[in-house]
This record gives structure tokens, C-alpha cells and sequence, in this order.
């Protein structure tokens, strides 16, 4: 297929053409919507200034309807032989529209046409990772409401510290949720604005209304400055990986958690051995591979941030080649993070809480600090508790009889405030979901 910048009938040098073509028809199979979509406003918005006539856009808009409906079927294919999908889309309109369809690049360039569907794509990938997200914070506000009185010991530095429970555990996971929303919620507002109209990113002589394609394409601004709008590609994806390496962080230290507290040593938890694997010479062990897996999966996307800033932080303004690399860094860690996101939401609602756990021997010095409180309850200070109840500690002579646990601050083991998190993460998601 001719180059939409070919000037001649001189073919591209097939090695040339290869390597700077790269990966991009790929992943512009995930951008096709968005490229129709974004040329649908375009044509509407050239009709309503008069550079094109009404006919016009109605014929080409016919066209575009037809080919987003054949994407949305799986009818659509891109053609291996194009430069990218905005070059096919725009193929297509001149195959059957002629000089009618050579009109719709009037005004914008393939700079602000990929700028507009790689943020219009991370918008709806964003409302999915959201989707999931959701989705696992019920399970984990559910299993800690649920277990919120079986106790589980906390540690600090990996030795025993204080007594802790599952609801506690579970809790502090949905929280950190929470505050994941609260980032992938910050980017979204910075990727919301429309670049379309920025053209090779210095706007363009021709009277469009920027305004119009703002609203019809359904973003919640413009970035104004046609320089900076360029300047976005990257740093959008930038910030993106950014909140995923957030979220992942997450899910990689729950996982973590997951890996301890399944092992012998630990014996906290278990799940059905359907979702463990065996050893190939010791019969004896279940193997938490589905979180290992997640982990490792999820730390590789906490290295997203520094691939990008290696990418871009060299770069003057205007548009570079070297953004083109950006889909084949973030595409697959979205995927990734989202497999991630569903394998949890599968396995977690099965696991399986001990109770008891901390009538064994080696818990009893998780009190010291419970017997420090009831001496200081009793008048003492709390250094010369701490002193007393250390030198019972140092001779052996230490005891605890576990009577009740009155932790009843909020955040505590009485007081897990789960409606006040659930009530502010629902009011974030549905600003992420909007």
C-alpha cells in the first residue's frame, strides 16, 4: 500500500520500511476504534466550519460507520501491507469515496491522529484495570469482614511483633486499594484531554473548532497549547505506567504475603489444590505458583516508570520516532496487569483461614506488649512496665493469659473502619468508571 507521504511512485527499501514500521501494526489492531472514532469527529467538526460540505461528510461518514462496525464484529483486518492504521482507514475512504475521501486529512496529522487513539485506548483500558481492581477490593473488604476476629500474629523485621488478625490483613490491602484508585484516578484526569487539532503539534491555518471534537469525542477538555499537546505523547503513557506500578505494588506484596503465609513454616492459610502445583520428585508439596507468578509479573510493571523515562527524557519538544516504542512497553504490561488482576479474583475468594493460629507455644511473647498496657493500666509508667515485663522476658518467666483484646481505636483489630474505606473507594470508582 502507498505511503500517505509518498510524493512518488518510489517504494520505501523493504529493510528500511520493516524496521521503521517495527511492531506497530500489532498493536494498532487495539487503536482502530479509536482512529474511526476520531475521524467521525473530525469530519463532522470540517462540515461544521465549512471546510468540507455536508454531502461530503456524510458520505465519508458512512464509510467510517461501516468500518467501525466491521471492527466491532472481528470483520476488520489491518492490512500487513499498510504503514498504520490511520494510512488504512484513510485508504479505504479514497477506494471508495475518491477525491471526496482524500479530504478527510484536511487539518490534523498522523502526529495528533495516533496522540488521540492512544488516549482515547488508555481511557477505556483505565475504566477496565478500574473494573478488576473493584472486583478484588469487594473480595478483600468481604474475607476481612468476614475473619475479622480470627487472630494472625504481625511481624516486623520478619519477627514476631504484635497480635494482628485476618481482618486487619485483608483490610489493609482494600485500603491500599484505595489510595491506587486515588493515582490511576489522578492520570486519568491528566490523559482526558483531547489532542486532536494539534496537528504535527503547531495547529493549523484552517478554522477548525477544537471544541466541537472535545464534545463529540467525550473528553472532559483539550490540551490547549498545540506544542504541549505533542509534548503529551509519552508522558501520558509515562504516568499511566506510573499508576500501574502503583496498583502492581500492590498485588506483588499481597502475593508475597500469600507465598509466606501458605509455607509450612508459617501454615496461616491454604487453598484447594486445584490452584497449587506439585514437584516433579517431592510428592509432598503444593507449590503457590499462581502467586509467585503474579509477583514477579507485578514487578516487572514497577520497572515500567524507568523504561519510559529512558525512553523520553532525552527528547526536545515537538514529535519523535522514538514514541513509537511506547506501544510495545505499555501495551503488554496493561494485559499483564489486568491477567494479574483476574487470576486474583479467581483464586482469592478460595483461600482458606486457620484459626487458632496463635495458641501455639512460640506466640506467646506477641503480648508483651498487651501485659506492658494492662501494667500501665494498673499505675505503672509505661518505661518501667516496658523495663519489668523485658527482664520477665530475658528470664524465661514471662506469661500472658489472652483474655480479650480490647483494641478499639480506628484502623485497630475492634475497629477495622471497612465502611469508611468502602464508602470512599465506591465514590472513587465511580468517577474512574464515568
Amino acid at each position: 500500500m502507498k505511503k500517505i507521504w509518498q510524493k512518488d511512485n518510489n517504494a520505501t527499501n523493504i529493510l528500511v520500511n520493516k524496521f521503521t514500521v517495527g511492531k506497530d501494526l500489532d498493536f494498532d489492531e487495539r487503536l482502530a476504534k479509536y482512529d474511526v472514532k476520531g475521524s467521525m469527529a473530525h469530519c463532522k467538526m470540517l462540515a461544521e466550519v465549512g471546510i468540507i460540505s455536508i454531502e461530503e461528510s456524510e458520505q465519508m461518514l458512512l464509510v467510517l460507520k461501516e468500518i467501525l462496525e466491521n471492527i466491532e464484529n472481528g470483520a476488520f483486518e489491518i492490512d500487513k501491507k499498510a504503514e498504520d492504521i490511520h494510512s488504512q482507514v484513510e485508504s479505504i475512504l479514497i477506494e471508495k469515496l475518491g477525491d471526496t475521501g482524500k479530504k478527510i486529512h484536511t487539518a490534523r496529522s498522523r502526529n495528533d491522529q495516533v496522540l488521540l487513539d492512544i488516549k482515547l485506548y488508555l481511557l477505556d483500558e483505565i475504566r477496565e484495570i478500574t473494573a478488576l481492581t473493584d472486583e478484588f477490593f469487594q473480595i478483600l473488604i468481604k474475607l476481612a469482614e468476614h475473619h475479622k476476629k480470627v487472630l494472625l500474629p504481625g511481624y516486623t523485621h520478619l519477627q514476631i511483633a504484635m497480635p494482628s488478625s485476618f481482618g486487619l490483613w485483608f483490610g489493609a490491602y482494600a485500603e491500599a486499594l484505595l489510595d491506587d484508585m486515588e493515582m490511576l484516578f489522578s492520570v486519568k484526569n491528566i490523559i482526558n484531554k483531547n489532542p486532536l487539532g494539534s496537528a504535527a503539534g503547531y495547529g493549523s491555518s484552517f478554522p477548525i473548532d477544537r471544541e466541537s471534537t472535545t464534545f463529540n469525542l467525550g473528553f472532559q477538555s483539550m490540551n490547549y497549547n498545540s506544542v504541549y499537546a505533542q509534548m503529551t505523547r509519552g508522558k501520558s503513557e509515562k504516568m499511566l505506567a506510573m499508576a500501574m506500578a502503583t496498583l502492581a505494588g500492590t498485588l506483588s506484596k499481597f502475593s508475597y504475603d500469600v507465598c509466606l503465609y501458605l509455607s509450612q513454616n508459617f501454615d496461616f492459610i491454604s487453598f484447594p489444590k486445584e490452584f497449587t502445583t506439585g514437584s516433579s520428585i517431592m510428592p509432598h508439596k503444593k507449590n503457590p505458583d499462581i502467586f509467585e507468578l503474579v509477583r514477579a509479573r507485578c514487578n516487572r510493571i514497577q520497572a515500567l516508570p524507568n523504561e519510559f523515562i529512558l525512553l523520553t527524557n532525552n527528547l526536545p519538544s515537538g514529535y519523535h520516532r522514538d514514541m513509537q516504542l511506547t506501544k510495545e512497553i505499555l501495551f503488554p504490561a496493561i494485559d499483564s496487569l489486568k491477567e494479574c488482576l483476574e487470576i486474583l479474583n479467581y483464586t482469592v475468594p478460595n483461600v482458606q483461614v486457620k484459626d487458632g493460629i496463635l495458641d501455639d507455644e512460640k506466640y506467646k511473647y506477641l503480648f508483651s506488649v498487651e501485659k506492658i498496657n494492662e501494667e500501665v493500666k494498673n499505675g505503672s509508667s509505661f518505661r518501667d512496665a516496658y523495663i519489668k515485663v523485658g527482664q520477665e522476658i530475658e528470664k524465661g518467666e514471662f506469661d500472658f493469659e489472652i483474655k480479650n483484646l480490647n483494641h478499639m481505636h480506628q484502623g485497630s483489630i475492634g475497629n477495622l473502619c471497612l465502611d469508611k474505606i468502602e464508602y470512599q473507594f465506591n465514590k472513587l470508582k465511580s468517577k474512574l468508571l464515568g
